[in-house]
């Protein structure tokens, strides 16, 4: 199932807080090879993680970390603007925009969970009346979008092949969230359940007919 859980309430899911920071760990530090802090815990967390953010948590069957995302608004400090700024034109600042970071899956994650986490993405956007989600993503991640439907448009690259890291946009589309629906073998109702459990409210009334 999907949850939406802001950092200051993160630590009342403690097994889910733990084992999102370990498999970001596995994933960032061990397997991609990335230059990130992993404490003594075996959490890798950055300064991000400091800012309250809103985390979109796949969670197992067991209780535990699936699969993850970060969000924060644009309005405010993110990744995009303090680091990869050049990547764009302009610097993009909006209460609308928001900027999605740490997408990451535990190794045991199956497929479909890629594509809750993209679902979790657009109905932050209903919900919330964003015009688009704002990310840095590598290579790797190209091919996983195109996979379940939700491509970004490409606002600039650096580096070539497996190297290259680029910054795009995503604009809400109806047709694209039913792509998704699909790609993760979920329903609308059990999305939006999953979604108002987690805010107390329902979504916004610009939902898909």
């Amino acid at each position: 199932m999907l949850r939406y859980i802001y950092g200051d309430e993160l630590h009342n899911y403690s097994h889910l807080q733990d084992t999102m920071h370990r498999d970001r760990a596995v994933q960032f530090r061990d397997r991609l090879k990335w230059e990130v802090t992993v404490d003594d815990n075996g959490w890798e967390r950055d300064e991000y993680d400091g800012l309250n953010p809103l985390y979109v948590i796949w969670e197992d069957g067991q209780g535990g970390h699936g699969g993850s995302m970060r969000f924060l608004p644009t309005s405010g400090r993110t990744m995009v603007n303090d680091h990869f700024a050049h990547l764009s034109d302009t610097q993009i600042s909006s209460p609308l925009i928001w900027e999605c970071t740490r997408f990451c899956l535990s190794p045991k994650a199956s497929p479909k969970v890629a594509g809750a986490l993209m679902l979790a993405g657009g109905e932050l956007m209903r919900a919330f009346s964003l015009t688009h989600l704002l990310g840095v993503f590598d290579a790797r991640m190209v091919r996983i979008y195109n996979m379940i439907g939700a491509a970004p448009e490409v606002l600039g690259s650096t580096g070539t092949g497996r190297d290259q890291i680029s910054v795009g946009l995503w604009a809400y589309r109806a047709e694209d969230r039913m792509k998704v629906l699909r790609r993760a073998g979920l329903s609308s109702d059990i999305s939006e359940a999953w979604f108002n459990r987690s805010f107390g409210h329902q979504i916004a009334a610009q939902k898909a007919a």
